[in-house]
């Protein structure tokens, strides 16, 4: 009795891969499937059993079946191929195979079957010379989407924005596409041309409703804004597409992102927690929300967190991130096994090069910090990734290196203050720099008068000088706005340097009710209570001169100061 070929096209249809599997194993072994007259028929049998497999995720099998098919292709003779070159699917397969009209196989489609294959193996080379041997008049939307990804990954930048392009000549629609042009630098106007304004060959309606419907185009515009850095005006184009659609989780979350990069963080928090209540069970951006509660200093949601990301899927990278993030205060070796498989899984992730690059720093390797954060701005620099590099060049003593990363912050960020604050640290690393750095501090908190970040900074380089009254009021007037334990600690330690032992103690008692976790005011606690026995504790030690000449950079300094 013959195989019935259109029910195994049906049990793939339905997904059940398994019985497609056997019951392909017995039409390929069927004496007519094996009929040298029979080879197209056989063909098609292999890639039958190809989509099985691939189906079940035994790809290195589908892609043997995949690749048995196309080399009977070869030796098909050209008489018994037709003309078709459709997708196999259950209308164009003959429920008999005795049947002489079985269209041939799509080679092409057999070919991006290959590729996918590949590409679920994480075997991106093998994948991309697959796809590049599809003709490019033949390839579908979905071909090119997957070639774009294909050559970014190979950092083929100008090839992966020519396909991104096509597909939204194709569809406006592909959102991905966009945020991908943008974050490879294609300027928003250029985006926008892309757009199809005339009916295509199939039909479709033009793109004429884009004028009535801005979203998209603010969407594009955001994008780019957050690409380039400019995350001030990234958010308010995302705001305006809230206020239409307000609870829409991507955007939500695209939000949370930006405010926790740049340290807005209540309101961070306030969106990554609203964009959970519309979707309990979202992953994307879930490691940076976990970054933020470690930030925080709020262990027990983000142990709960944790929790629910395990039983969502823990086989998710940014499941691993937040685990690593879990166990950095605990266990740092621990941390960086999580981060390790986070970065197995996906190579790409960035808050895994970031969270990478800060255990490494922990541990006292700024050596190897440097080439986390040095991957991480490679695949979209972003300023956690200027103040991992300035960190780790500072812990090596590479002053100049770091002055020119920060340099490279405000340059791609200068209506920054953070920006402007990193290039100040590292002017305040040098005993020469203290004038310079004071100018970018104060600088930075004009921009931004509510940079508590700046203002501690400030605040050190009083108390460095001997200037502890300017020290004192400076940050006195941030305890109505801000409860923060590194606040009070700061203030804890200029008054317990000044001898006001009782008020360096309300405060250490501050920051410890704010967080009770904190190492710093444990410690200082601990200075303090030597001073209030009469016991000098050890001075703190000195920082040593470390001097650079940058006079390259002064002109182009005072220009953007």
């Amino acid at each position: 009795m013959d195989v019935p070929r259109d029910q195994i096209a049906s049990l793939l249809d339905l997904g059940l891969y398994d019985s497609a599997q056997m019951l392909s194993c017995f039409l390929l072994s069927s004496s007519t499937t094996n009929a040298e007259t029979n080879s197209h028929l056989k063909a098609d049998s292999y890639v039958l059993l190809g989509d099985s497999l691939y189906g079940e995720k035994e790809h290195k099998r589908a892609i043997y079946m995949y690749k048995q098919a196309l080399n009977l292709c070869k030796i098909i003779p050209k008489q018994t191929m037709t003309s078709s070159r459709g997708s196999l699917s259950t209308s164009n397969r003959s429920s008999s195979p005795n049947s002489v009209n079985v269209s041939a196989i799509n080679e092409n489609e057999v070919k991006f079957k290959i590729t996918l294959c590949h590409s679920a193996l994480n075997d991106n080379r093998a994948a991309l010379v697959e796809m590049e041997g599809i003709p490019s008049k033949a390839r579908t939307l979905r071909m090119n989407l997957t070639l774009a990804k294909l050559y970014r990954y190979s950092r083929h930048s100008r090839a992966a924005i020519s396909c991104y392009k096509e597909c939204l000549r194709h569809c406006p629609y592909i959102l991905e596409a966009i945020t991908a042009l943008a974050e490879l630098g294609v300027a928003a106007k250029d985006i926008l041309t892309l757009f199809p304004q005339t009916p295509s060959r199939s039909g479709r309606p033009p793109f004429d409703n884009f004028d009535s419907s801005r979203w998209l185009q603010r969407f594009v515009e955001a994008q780019c804004c957050i690409a380039s850095n400019d995350y001030k005006g990234g958010l308010e184009l995302f705001a305006e597409i809230l206020q239409r659609f307000p609870s829409n989780v991507h955007i939500l979350l695209e939000v949370a992102k930006v405010e926790a990069i740049i340290g807005k963080n209540d309101e961070a928090m306030m969106n990554f927690e609203k964009a959970r209540s519309y979707d309990p069970y979202v992953i994307d951006y879930m490691d940076e929300y976990a970054m933020l509660l470690k930030t925080c200093s709020d262990s027990s949601k983000l142990n709960r967190l944790v929790h629910d990301l395990l039983s969502i899927d823990p086989t998710r990278p940014e499941v691993c991130v937040a685990l690593s993030v879990l166990w950095e205060r605990k266990d740092e070796r621990r941390a960086m096994a999580y981060v390790d498989k986070c970065l197995r899984i996906d190579d790409r992730h960035i808050a895994g090069h970031i969270m990478k690059g800060n255990l490494f720093l922990s541990l006292g390797r700024p050596d190897n910090a440097l080439a986390s954060f040095r991957a991480a701005q490679e695949l979209r620099p972003d300023l956690r990734s200027y103040q991992g590099l300035v960190r780790s060049y500072l812990s090596l003593a590479k002053t100049k290196e770091a002055l020119h990363s920060a340099r490279e912050a405000m340059k791609a960020m200068p209506q920054s203050a953070k920006a402007l604050k990193l290039v100040g640290d590292v002017h305040a690393s040098i005993t020469t720099g203290r004038e310079k750095a004071k100018k970018f501090y104060e600088s930075a908190l004009r921009l931004e008068p509510g940079f508590l970040g700046a203002a501690l900074a400030l605040a050190e380089l009083h108390v460095v000088e001997g200037r502890n009254g300017e020290a004192v009021t400076l940050l006195e007037r941030y305890l109505k706005d801000w409860a923060d334990d590194s606040l009070h600690i700061k203030l804890a330690q200029v008054f317990a340097a000044t001898n006001m032992l009782q008020e360096a103690l309300s405060h250490f008692q501050a920051a410890m009710r704010i967080n009770p976790q904190n190492e710093t005011a444990k410690k200082g606690l601990e200075r303090l209570e030597k001073q209030m026995k009469g016991v000098d504790p050890d001075a703190p030690e000195e920082d040593e001169d470390n001097e650079v000449e940058d006079a390259e950079g002064e002109q182009e300094e005072a220009e953007l100061l």
